[in-house]
């Protein structure tokens, strides 16, 4: 990640939360601590954040606080063609008329693009996902009420009289922060919050994770693999991971990322 996209990301985490550690910003950006702390030095110097032990501080405290996480910008560019190939694998899932959860994030908006052949109702936290089906499918598309989080791009409600409890669907499909033998990992407790909520209304839930996912963890556990009928990944995953899948009931659907490739050149 360049130095100014950096600085994007640190600034964007600081100015939502009262303080991001380094530990924090060093897994937001995938760079090293000493890279983050010349960043959080320079940012200091330029008063755009306050320089503390530990991390960094917004110099205007924000007004609502932001979630824990990269912004959907950043994320959206990562392990890219292995999240278009899960986003097309879990559409294949999808029968015309059916009504269906996506949950916010940048592998389930990978399922924009093949909705447009089909023609559901689609429950969305995702401002994206919303804005893409409403401009360019023939998708009835519903949202939720509650606080909007622009950096993640997502709508999420602490309440539980929302418009949530009065929509069913048959399959929930969501992305997630790390996949472990103990359950799917979260980095947020509204978000958790929000996602045992939606799970709640679906038959199934199917989670759509590139490989990575199986290396990284977080402190909140959303459900454990019982809860989760289906993990569609990249074809990148190792042996062990799929076993641990196959161990906890769950079925995995592996969706090789050089089909992404092979369709989009003959595109």
């Amino acid at each position: 990640m360049h130095e100014n996209e950096r600085h994007r990301v640190i600034l964007s985490a600081v100015e939502a939360k009262p303080f991001v550690s380094v530990a924090e910003m060093v897994e937001m950006t995938e760079s090293s601590e000493a890279t983050i702390r010349r960043d959080i030095a320079t940012l200091h110097m330029q008063k755009k954040l306050r320089r503390v032990r530990g991390g960094a501080e917004s110099v205007a405290p924000p007004a609502v606080i932001g979630l824990a996480g990269r912004p959907f910008s950043v994320n959206l560019s990562k392990n890219a063609r292995q999240k278009r190939a899960i986003g097309r694998a879990a559409v294949a899932l999808v029968e015309d008329g059916e009504s269906i959860i996506i949950n916010g994030g940048t592998t389930t908006f990978q399922m924009v693009h093949p909705l447009a052949t089909r023609r559901c109702q689609v429950f969305t936290n995702s401002f994206p996902i919303a804005e893409h089906l409403l401009r360019q499918t023939k998708n009835t598309v519903v949202l939720p009420g509650g606080t909007i989080y622009r950096e993640q791009n997502i709508i999420l409600s602490p309440f539980d009289n929302d418009v949530t409890r009065n929509f069913y669907a048959r399959c929930m499909f969501m992305g997630c922060q790390g996949i472990a033998p103990i359950g799917i990992m979260e980095p947020d407790p509204l978000v958790i919050q929000s996602e045992q909520k939606l799970i709640g209304q679906a038959d199934k839930v199917v989670i759509l994770a590139d490989s990575t996912k199986f290396e990284k963890r977080s402190s909140l556990i959303l459900c454990p693999l019982a809860q989760v009928d289906t993990v569609i990944t990249d074809d990148r995953v190792t042996d062990a991971h799929a076993a641990m899948l196959e161990s906890a009931g769950v079925t995995l659907i592996v969706a090789p990322a050089g089909a992404d490739e092979e369709e989009a050149d003959a595109g």
